[in-house]
């Protein structure tokens, strides 16, 4: 192990990014527009104003600007965990035996656990700021619904949230956190909203999906007064909040005068990894060089390796807008894996234009036993225990760097350690004890959700 080499990199709180990045600005082709599923017509602000923040609903469609201010209020909150640390796994690398070197961006250093805070923050910022009282939303694994109920504490809006129920089921404490922070936890599908009713009449042992739960958090929004909908990943707006990410990534890896020859993140809606990979794909943007980029996904939920670049509903209950993206059509119900925060039908139109395109180099899709094997690795060797979610990327982050043993190449890898892993304690007791299992969708289970994909005449 070498003795000169910084474990830990920090940016002071001055170097703290003013703005954000948007990916969008520089895209050779921008990702098709979202349409009205009434009208088939690409939506306007004015369109999205109902379900979204109108300062969100101008992110979300924003094409030109490349940068966009973080408002004083939101950057204020980034001190109180941000700068978060870019770390060299100098003793993962030890335990593989290997000539790469590792680097990861850890964003598990705050009270949700996860990166999700840094878009929390900003939404409920903007929602103050136009005057709502509350707002709703889903989350799967919690990540998500932990840090919106955060951030709405801490802006006094009250929030209900809509938690996937197997989720729900498996990890109570996540549901516990966001209601110390006040917010008001439903297991989705629920009998709450109509789409959560005509869900548990047709398959009444559903253990749902985030696409379920976005349905009942859109049909309240938009039915109840002075409030708004809000979404943790996926979405053009969160990707831009999460650039903070990368942003920090690349600034921490400039002062050590290195720069990354692989880039890896786990993929479920893209908030991560679209964020971690922001700048970097900036440069191969312009046509300069940029790492190689992996997005990971849960092999019984594989979106981008074997999913249809398609027009789809972004929700199960079809009452969301039509976004073009790899998705397994909106009424795949995923397994009852433990990677929650994955168990989406979709992924990000920005992310899937850049797959698409040939700009995202690859997609990888992991089976469960063996995410978990590299998360005990991991955890074995650098003393932190990952969230599932984030496991996928490690996993990938280890295969590559036992390619790098193997042909003797002294690559440099980073990859994006979303969370921590110690709401899911279950999860791995499973591993642990040899009860987990791995499921991966026949042909026949996906031609299911592919059927629900909608026709949409010329796109």
């Amino acid at each position: 192990m070498e003795t000169n080499v910084p474990y830990k990199t920090y940016l002071t709180e001055d170097e703290i990014p003013k703005q954000w990045y948007n990916v969008r600005a520089d895209m050779e082709t921008a990702h098709a527009p979202i349409l009205n599923p009434g009208t088939g017509e690409p939506m306007s602000v004015a369109d999205l104003e109902p379900v979204f923040c109108t300062e969100l609903a101008k992110q979300e469609l924003n094409t030109t600007d490349r940068f966009i201010d973080i408002p004083d209020e939101v950057r204020s909150f980034y001190k109180m965990y941000r700068p978060s640390p870019l770390i060299r796994a100098t003793y993962l690398e030890k335990a593989l035996d290997t000539p790469a070197h590792i680097y990861y961006k850890y964003e598990g250093n705050n009270t949700s656990g996860s990166h999700k805070l840094n878009s929390a923050i900003a939404q409920a910022y903007y929602a103050k700021q136009q005057g709502l009282t509350s707002l709703t939303t889903e989350t799967g694994a919690g990540q998500w619904g932990t840090a919106l109920s955060m951030a709405c504490c801490y802006f006094g809006l009250d929030l209900k949230v809509y938690m996937v129920k197997v989720s729900c089921e498996q990890k109570p404490y996540r549901k516990a956190v966001m209601e110390t922070y006040g917010a008001q936890v439903i297991p989705s599908p629920s009998d709450t909203t109509q789409v959560g009713k005509k869900m548990l009449a047709e398959f009444p042992d559903n253990t749902g999906s985030l696409g379920t739960a976005i349905s009942e958090a859109v049909e309240v929004a938009v039915t109840s007064e002075n409030t708004r909908y809000v979404l943790g990943s996926v979405l053009n707006q969160v990707l831009i909040h999460q650039s903070i990410i990368g942003l920090e990534a690349k600034a921490a890896l400039d002062k050590l005068e290195v720069t990354p020859d692989i880039v890896i993140g786990c993929a479920g809606g893209g908030s991560n990894l679209g964020g971690l990979m922001a700048p970097f794909m900036a440069e191969r943007l312009a046509g300069r060089q940029a790492p190689y980029f992996i997005a990971v996904e849960p092999a019984s939920c594989p979106s981008m390796t074997r999913g249809r670049f398609a027009y789809d509903f972004c929700d199960t209950g079809q009452v969301t807008p039509l976004a073009k993206m790899y998705t397994l059509g909106n009424g795949f119900i995923p397994s009852a894996n433990h990677a929650g925060g994955l168990r989406y039908h979709g992924m990000s139109p920005i992310l899937s234009q850049l797959y698409h395109d040939g700009f995202l180099d690859e997609a990888r899709a992991v089976e469960q036993s063996a995410v978990f094997e590299a998360a005990e690795l991991f955890a074995k060797s650098e003393g932190t225990l990952p969230a599932p979610e984030s496991a996928h990327a490690i996993r990938a982050a280890i295969d590559e760097a036992l390619a790098c043993k193997e042909s003797g190449e002294k690559k440099t890898i980073l990859f994006g350690l979303t969370g921590n892993g110690y709401f899911d304690l279950g999860a791995y007791q499973q591993y642990n004890e040899g009860t987990m299992t791995d499921y991966v969708p026949t042909d026949e289970d996906l031609e299911r959700g592919f059927a629900t994909i909608p026709t949409v005449p010329g796109a």
